[in-house]
């Protein structure tokens, strides 16, 4: 079995892990994360984190991009598995550097793809998920501060084009600041919302012959 040693491969001026016996570079690149503000009447959908890191917390729909998606695939397919939502992007509302953990955020504004009241729920991943208005969000049980960016990148731009998309602000500009430490909040989780048209369709799907 090869074995890997840390060095700076000849023409390079970056340690890398490099195979001892056949010299083949093993890079460690950044990883992309995908993620969603998904908005329904100014409010914005939240889900409460049932993993570590930041158990307890909220955050937004988001996670690692999988090998053959898109961008707007995998933020997508995010929203379903955590926030068991479907939905359809507008925009990316902002791009954030995360070089603490080697990390890209491109997050979308998206909308509820359901035709009437959103659908959504508590997938594997989420002890709870909500919609907050502008006023209504936990700001001081946030997760991770793009989670702070993103909301009020939301914020700025409002309901208009998502225009230019947002960055990492002057104060964190490499992404390198943690959130406080601290205790989960402790609250009673919501009943899951469900679009009874949906359900309708599924209750005649279910009795079919």
């Amino acid at each position: 079995m090869s074995s890997f040693i840390r060095k700076v491969p000849e023409g390079d001026n970056r340690e890398r892990m490099v195979c001892a016996d056949c010299g083949y570079v093993a890079y460690e690149n950044p990883k992309v994360i995908v993620g969603s503000v998904v908005v329904s009447d100014g409010r914005v959908l939240m889900c409460r984190r049932a993993i570590e890191p930041r158990k307890g917390f909220w955050t937004l729909p988001a996670g690692f991009l999988e090998l053959g998606e898109t961008l707007e695939e995998g933020a997508a397919r995010e929203a379903l598995e955590e926030a068991q939502a479907s939905i359809t992007m507008d925009g990316i509302l902002g791009i954030f550097s995360i070089s603490r953990i080697g990390q890209v955020q491109v997050i979308f504004r998206a909308r509820f793809s359901d035709v009437g009241p959103p659908c959504f729920g508590a997938g594997p991943e989420s002890l709870d998920v909500r919609l907050f208005g502008p006023d209504e969000i936990p700001w001081d049980e946030i997760a991770f501060p793009s989670v702070h960016w993103a909301l009020n990148a939301w914020r700025e731009a409002g309901a208009g084009p998502t225009g230019k998309p947002a960055g990492n602000p002057p104060e964190d500009r490499r992404g390198e600041h943690r959130m406080p430490p601290g205790e989960p909040p402790q609250t009673q989780p919501q009943a899951a919302t469900v679009n009874p048209l949906k359900e309708s369709v599924n209750s005649l799907k279910e009795s079919a012959p």
